[in-house]
Parts: structure tokens; sequence; C-alpha cells
């Protein structure tokens, strides 16, 4: 069937708009909302925060979910039937993005987060020595308890993003949710120009790629919804491998300095680039590696430490990484071991659950050191797609075997492996893990990763909907499709 490159499906459209909505009217009184929200006590809903208006606001919530899912799962058919294109996808993802900038944030308070880190450094204070507790400010009254007194663990690109926020909002938290948000929107915007180029290069399909990544609710209600850094992060991580791939090498090497600025997981491709590079050089493979390897470090580094000195801060964010391994669930293939063999354990008696814990992070951080050094080195020849792919696969091995892993990160690997051709399993498979992932964590913030009779709902949905992408009718209750 020959795509109509222009053509674009309303009501498909039409119906995400509406779920992204609600998702937004909902979030007013169940997503993340404020300790202390004036903007609902001046329009008279401060009763949605509470009993009765809290659960309608939650139905109202999970009912935008339902529809935005449900779109997503139409569009995708029509790109898997070849019925539209790229412009149709960009569109929706415009669409469906617009409403949820200017929500209250959802599934997560990281975002306060963020903020009272961009005060800290505003204010005089070292973000990778103090936490935002120190503040006692209204931004950082909003930050949740865990990281109350946790330094900063991201880049300074991100915090000099932060500081400018705040100052530009004057520390308003309503204001800087919307700023931060929209900042955060530029690494969407870069993952639509990057993902068509990706696609070119490792042989998949671009529509597909925009589908899989940009417009999937995982990113929309996570990473917009949500406001993670992360989506900065792949953005510019996404445009840099593009540039590299296109030959454009210490240009992309530079964008990916600044995703590493801004998160640190970005550096991980950076290796497997360098064999795409020294590829194409001249020499043997020592002389190759090194004509590459040299430029790429001084251009990478040079770009790193130029952010550093215009952000005014030091590289105490490195050890600040270690903060995440306060978050303990069984999403980290380590921490669930763990706390599994600890449980086994305290059946007969009772141990100390820390040593499992720490036991079973070390092993899993040994098998990631392994991983990532067999794909790095098994990429040597610089074929670009075998590179690409291994790159990924240790992306998704990082977020599988890290401390610490939150739904979200798995559009790291996710960013990158859409450009490849997809069996049609293969995109079942990860339709699947995608929507079981959005459905993981409470609109509030706090994780559903233990309620395990509404995970085994969240999987049933999630598979249903899977499976309605090759089989729109999974029931067989329309004779349409028999």
């Amino acid at each position: 069937m020959r795509t109509n490159t222009y053509a674009i499906p309303i009501r498909t459209t039409m119906l995400g708009l509406l779920g992204v909505a609600l998702i937004a009217l909902g979030g007013m009184g169940a997503g993340a909302i404020l300790e202390r929200d004036p903007l609902l006590a001046q329009v008279g809903l401060s009763w949605l925060r509470y009993g009765h208006g809290r659960d309608l606001a939650s139905m109202v919530l999970y009912l935008g979910l339902g529809l935005v899912i449900w779109a997503w799962i139409r569009l995708g058919r029509l790109v898997r039937w070849g019925e539209i294109g790229d412009f149709a996808v960009l569109v929706a993802v415009t669409v469906w993005t617009l409403p949820l900038l200017f929500a209250p944030p959802l599934f997560s308070k990281d975002i306060y987060s963020y903020l009272a880190q961009g005060q800290l450094a505003l204010s005089g204070y070292d973000p990778y020595t103090v936490g935002p507790a120190v503040l006692q400010s209204t931004l950082s009254e909003n930050v949740s308890w865990v990281w109350q007194h946790t330094p900063a663990p991201y880049g300074p690109l991100f915090i000099l993003v932060a500081k400018a926020i705040v100052w530009i909002t004057d520390a308003s938290v309503i204001l800087g949710v919307v700023a931060m948000r929209l900042s955060l929107a530029g690494g969407l915007v870069l993952l639509c120009w990057a993902l068509p180029g990706l696609s070119r290069h490792l042989g998949g399909k671009s529509a597909i790629a925009l589908w899989l990544v940009a417009a999937n609710p995982l990113v929309l209600v996570h990473l917009i919804g949500g406001a993670h850094n992360d989506l900065l992060m792949i953005g510019l991580m996404a445009a840099g491998v593009l540039l590299v791939l296109d030959r454009r090498h210490v240009l992309g090497f530079v964008l990916l300095s600044l995703a590493f600025s801004v998160k640190a997981t970005a550096v991980v491709i950076v290796p497997f680039l360098v064999w795409i590079w020294a590829a194409r050089l001249e020499g043997d493979k020592r002389a190759q590696f090194r004509k590459a390897l040299l430029p790429g470090l001084a251009t990478f580094l040079g770009t790193f430490l130029v952010c550093t000195l215009i952000a005014g801060v030091s590289l105490g964010w490195i050890p600040a990484l270690r903060s995440s391994s306060m978050i303990i669930n069984w999403l980290s293939l380590p921490s669930a071991v763990g706390d599994f063999v600890r449980m086994v354990v305290n059946w007969f008696v009772y141990v100390d659950g820390g040593i499992f814990i720490g036991v079973a992070r070390a092993l899993g951080s040994v098998v990631l050191i392994w991983i990532a050094y067999t794909q790095w080195w098994a990429s040597r020849d610089g074929e670009v797609r075998d590179a690409v792919r291994r790159g990924a696969l240790t992306l998704l091995a990082v977020a599988l075997l890290s401390p610490a892993t939150l739904p979200w990160y798995f559009t790291w690997a996710l960013a990158l492996a859409a450009g490849f051709a997809w069996s049609t399993g293969a995109l079942v498979t990860v339709t699947t893990a995608s929507l079981f992932l959005l459905l993981v964590t409470f609109p509030n913030g706090d994780t559903a990763l233990y309620s395990w009779g509404y995970l085994a709902f969240a999987l049933v949905v999630s598979a249903l909907a899977a499976r309605s992408l090759v089989k729109p009718d999974p029931f067989g209750l329309s004779s349409r499709y028999e």
C-alpha cells in the first residue's frame, strides 16, 4: 500500500488529544501536586486534592490514560499498514504534547528537585554537596522526602538550565514547572529530528521509529508529564549519534558531551562511536583507533569542561550518582535478586537485608562491566548497524543492572534501537513493555511495583493493547476482522 505522505488521521489524533487533556485535568487532583497549591485555592478547586474529589480526579486521569493508549495503538496500526507517514506521527506528537506542557507534574515529583537544585545554585550553594532541605523555600518543601538531603546527581549543563529557569521565573513553582517542561521538550524536538536519520542508517522505517519513541505514552506521559531530564539527555544523544553516522564526527561528539553534561548515562554510547569514526580513517587498526580517539576525547572533554566552567560547579555530581542506590525496586535485576534472597533467608533467620542487596548489586556491576566491554570489543570493526545495536544493548543492560532502575530508564536504549527494522513479534513485545512500564507508577509518583493485583491488571491491559496492534479485534468480537 502506498503511503499518503501528508494524510492525518483526524479521529485518532483527536482521541489522543482528548486523552492527554483528561490526564492534565485529572492531574490537578491526582498528580504529584504541590503541598500548597495557590492556583487551585484561587479557583475553588482545592477539593480535588482530598477524599472523593481526589478519587474523581484519579478516575478522570486513568480514563485519559486509556484513551491515549487506544490512540497510540490506532496510530501504530496505520503506520504499520503504510497508510500514514512521518508527518502524521509528528502532528500527533505535537498535539498530544501541548496539554502536558501545562499540566501539574504527573507520576513523579522529580521536577521539584530539579527546580530546588537550580535555586541552590542561584543562591550560592553547591548543589553537589547539599540537598534542597537547606533552602527552606516553597520550591524545596515540595521535594520528596527521599531527596531532601541528597546532592544533585546531574551534570553541569542541567544545573545551568535549572538555575536559569529559577532566575527567569523568580522561583515560582508553577511557572518553573512549565518553563522546565518547555526546556526538556527540546529533547523531544531533537528526537523527532534524529529518528528519521537514524532509521536511514540503521535500516528501519522512520514512521515506525517516530511512533515507537516520540509518540510513545511512556515518553509523553513520563518524560513530558513527569518532566524528567532523561528526555533532554536522549534527545541530545540521538542527535549526536546521527551526526556521527552522517560523518560530522566532531559536532556529534559535542552533542554527546552535552548529553553527558545533562545525565551521565549518555557516555555509554560514546566508545562505540569511536569505532565507527575509526573505521572511516586510513591506517592499520591501531592507527585508526588512535586517530579517532584523540580528537573524539578532546572534543568530548573540552565541551564538558566549558559546560562546567560556565555553570560554575565542580565535579561533585559524579560521586553524587551513588545517591540513586537509595531506590530499591525489582525493575533493577540485582536489587530484585538481593531482595528475594533476603526474603527467603528471613523465613528461617533474621539477617539485615542490606547485606544481600549490597552483594547482589556488586555482582550486577561486575556483570554490567563485562557486558559493556564484550559488546564494545565485538563492535571494533566499526560497522554502523552492529556498533549502534551493541551500544543500544549496553544501554539496556545499564537500565537493567544498575543499582536502581525507574520505568523511564528503558527509553535510553529505545531512542537508538527504534531506528532498526522491527519484526512483528519484537514490536508487540516492546509495545507491551512500554505500556506496562507506563502503568507501574501511580499518578502521585508513588510506586505500584508491589501492588500485585494492580500489576496483574496492568500487564493484561498492556498485552491486550499490544496484541491489538497486529490484531485489531483480539477477542474476535467483530466480523469485520474475521
